[in-house]
């Protein structure tokens, strides 16, 4: 239906399929207050009524920069903004900094957006990202010691954490302290609960952004950034994906599929098949 529907149609489709999935999953439940968790997935950005839903691993450093530059009264440009500053600026507001009374209105209020990804592609983006750079040295080092631990490795091994043993933690891991950068994200923004005004897809991510800016009014020059943090690095796409899926032995590679598999339904993603 996507392909050449009018953009407004899409939007409209893409909710409607995740009111469903919400509803055959036993995930309606709308009471509020928002868990904190989500609450603090969730930017506000003011003068233009925006509401964005961080999914690490889906452009959100871009979509932090874009809130950034919406506040006319910072007077910032893109060059200034960069990977590690974006992630740590006092200037975002999360949701969650407001009282709860507040939080509703602005739910209720302004245009809320989250933007999704293939799940897998997000998971191999993560393992890329993450444990095969030594600059963040809380993955690097912390984390990665963490999955050593959980899986029996020694940690005094100077080795990098393999694919196929980030997939075994994440297989076993408790669910309740998993990293953002590969939640569910169904978990992360609880589109069960919020009603996203729009629902974005990373494959799609130029057509997406320019329709969310010119929804919330933003200045017709403004336009989603293609800046990414390792710029020597290939993207994440669904070659590659294929290529790591590959590495893992069938029963793994079910049991990986089984943690996301809401996200694959409600975004309407498909499996990767014939991967041995």
């Amino acid at each position: 239906m996507e392909a050449n529907s009018p953009p407004e149609e899409t939007y409209k489709y893409r909710s409607s399929i995740v009111k469903s999935v919400c509803e055959s999953n036993n995930l309606t439940n709308v009471s509020f207050p928002l868990d904190i968790k989500v609450s603090a997935q969730l930017y506000v950005e003011h003068s233009h009524k925006f509401i964005y839903c961080e999914v690490p691993k889906v452009g959100c450093s871009n979509w932090k920069r874009i809130i950034l530059l919406l506040n006319d009264s910072l007077g910032l440009t893109l060059s200034e903004l960069k990977h590690y500053e974006v992630h740590s600026s006092p200037l975002l507001r999360k949701l969650s900094t407001y009282s709860l009374a507040k939080q509703q209105e602005l739910l209720a209020t302004y245009t809320k957006v989250m933007i999704v990804r293939d799940p897998l592609e997000r998971v191999v983006s993560a393992y890329r990202d993450k444990f095969l750079h030594n600059d963040d040295i809380y993955y690097s080092k912390t984390v990665t010691d963490i999955i050593k631990r959980r899986l029996e490795i020694d940690v005094n091994s100077t080795n990098k954490i393999t694919f196929q043993e980030f997939v075994r933690f994440i297989t076993i891991e408790n669910p309740k302290y998993r990293d953002t950068h590969w939640k569910p994200m169904f978990q992360l923004c609880d589109p069960c609960k919020i009603q996203y005004d729009i629902i974005g897809k990373f494959k799609s991510m130029n057509q997406d952004a320019d329709f969310v800016l010119k929804t919330i009014r933003a200045p017709k020059d403004l336009k989603y950034p293609t800046m990414k943090h390792h710029s020597n690095d290939s993207r994440t796409n669904r070659d590659i994906t294929k290529q790591y899926l590959e590495t893992l032995p069938p029963d793994l590679y079910r049991q990986l599929l089984k943690v996301y598999s809401v996200d694959f339904s409600m975004f309407e993603y498909s499996y990767y098949n014939n991967l041995q």
